[in-house]
Formats: C-alpha cells, sequence, structure tokens
C-alpha cells in the first residue's frame, strides 16, 4: 500500500468516528429523534451497499 493509500484510510476512519461521536452527541439531547435518524442512517447505508459496488467497478 502506498502512504496515500494510508492517508486516504485514516483521514476516513477520523471522520467516521467523529460523526459517529456526532450522532451519538444529538441522540443524547434529543431522544425522540433516535428513530427517524436510525431509518435515515439505514436507507443511507442500503444506498450505498448499492452505489459504491457499482462506481467501484
Amino acid at each position: 500500500m502506498s502512504s496515500l493509500v494510508l492517508l486516504v484510510a485514516v483521514l476516513l476512519v477520523l471522520v467516521v468516528v467523529l460523526l459517529g461521536a456526532q450522532l451519538v452527541d444529538l441522540a443524547h439531547r434529543y431522544p425522540k429523534a433516535v428513530t427517524p435518524m436510525l431509518v435515515g442512517l439505514g436507507g443511507m447505508t442500503a444506498i450505498v451497499a448499492v452505489v459504491v459496488p457499482i462506481v467501484v467497478r
């Protein structure tokens, strides 16, 4: 692996951790928003699971 690939991977992991922490904080502050957030994240996950293999190919 080149150092550029490793750098991008580390940055991606840091961004995912940051977004996860923000979602946890938001869920802690607004408990009623947890269900819509989970539904939205599930939908985004499904879309990404379909689009990423197409783009990579």
